[in-house]
């Protein structure tokens, strides 16, 4: 199979850049693409030049960042799975990397300090960023995976596991400082030969992610449907009378069971206007995930005033207190036991106030700060 490159970069090589933050795929700002877009407008805002390098970039996100004073590096890798889905495309792209250098080789050798949040861009960097291994990411959520995901992961395993150890390998031996998302995402690598120089929490901007009533409804609960969610469980909650809402667009990984249940009312892809209110209004979230480095779901729950039930365990586990922003659980039957009680007898309101307040603490401003801090002397 031959893969086309299209490498098509207006002026990339002819002008000087101060710094170059490589992502991965980049149809929207969204999820692991939010750390590098603060980072990159708060350098612009000091003075700096600032290009930003994907493998994808959409054309919309070429334009918002120009508007934001940042050049887009797009390396336009032509990819065949395009068409069905950003995960299908992400899981590609890191592939083609992996195995033959391909974003790496594309994008050329550039004189200008790195910093590198990309897991499909091989680039020497002064910091890498990590958000989390394919390899180990699969692992977790293969049992909750669709059966033609999951026969097609259990054949490709040991390559997927083989090349994302050469990749990480790589990656490690061309960046001075490694930056991990959490504890739990520090630990994933540690076995890889990485040592994790330092913890910076992804951002979570609290002038957006705030309650939006004073009288929430509480009269459902709340949960996000993708592929690490624990479907089995969430249909479980449901099956006890639970009134559930739930979100999510990574339509290939959602089961059709939980979409037509009668006790849960599927709003697919919202608007984050839509999103604030689904959070600000529901009882609680209810976080059921096979794998989870950091956990952007319940952090912008507990923003919004609303209580997390999860498990005690990964990313969350680093920043939810059981009984004082929510709950914690070590087993699947415990957290069914545990929703059902929370919908019939609810919790103290302070809980919302309590949420509040250790969400601020993961506000942009602070996680800027630490970022600062490193790249003083770097930059």
């Amino acid at each position: 199979m031959v893969l086309l490159i299209e490498k098509v970069i207006s002026g990339y090589g002819g002008d000087s850049v101060d710094v170059t933050l490589a992502c991965d795929i980049m149809m929207d700002f969204e999820s692991s693409i939010q750390p590098a877009i603060y980072l990159a407008e708060e350098l612009v805002r000091r003075g700096y030049t600032v290009s930003m390098m994907s493998p994808v970039m959409s054309v919309d996100v070429e334009q918002r960042l120009l508007e934001k004073g940042i050049k887009p590096v797009n390396l336009r890798v032509k990819l065949f799975t395009k068409s069905l889905g950003l995960s299908l495309t992400w899981f590609e792209a890191w592939g083609w990397e992996a195995s033959i250098r391909l974003s790496s080789h594309f994008a050329g050798n550039d004189s200008s300090a790195s910093i590198n949040f990309s897991q499909m861009i091989a680039l020497p960097s002064q910091v890498w960023y990590l958000q989390g291994s394919p390899s180990v990411a699969l692992r977790d959520i293969d049992k909750e995976l669709p059966t033609g995901f999951s026969v097609a992961y259990k054949i490709l395993k040991p390559l997927i596991e083989y090349f994302d150890e050469k990749l990480i390998s790589r990656m490690r031996d061309i960046s001075a400082l490694v930056v991990a998302n959490s504890k739990f995402c520090a630990s994933m690598y540690s076995p890889f030969g990485v040592k994790v120089n330092e913890i910076i929490y992804p951002p979570l901007d609290c002038l957006t992610f705030r309650p939006s009533t004073s009288s929430p409804s509480s009269n459902y609960v709340l949960t996000y449907f993708g592929k690490e969610t624990k479907s089995s469980v969430v249909k479980r909650v449901a099956d006890a009378g639970v009134k559930i809402k739930a979100f999510g667009s990574k339509a290939p990984f959602i089961r059709r069971e939980l979409v037509e249940h009668p006790n849960i009312e599927f709003l697919g892809r919202v608007t984050t206007s839509k999103l604030l209110e689904v959070y600000s209004n529901a009882l609680f979230t209810l976080f059921t995930f096979t794998h989870e480095p950091f956990g952007y779901v319940p952090i912008e729950s507990m923003a919004c005033g609303t209580p997390v039930l999860t498990y005690n365990l990964q990313g969350p586990s680093e920043y939810l207190t059981s009984a004082f922003t929510g709950w914690l659980v070590y087993t699947d039957n415990e957290l069914v036991q545990k929703a059902v009680e929370l919908w019939k007898d609810g919790y103290p309101p302070h809980m919302r106030l309590n949420c509040i307040k250790v969400a601020s603490k993961f506000d942009v401003s602070s996680y800027l700060e630490k970022w600062l801090k490193i790249l003083s002397n770097i930059l």
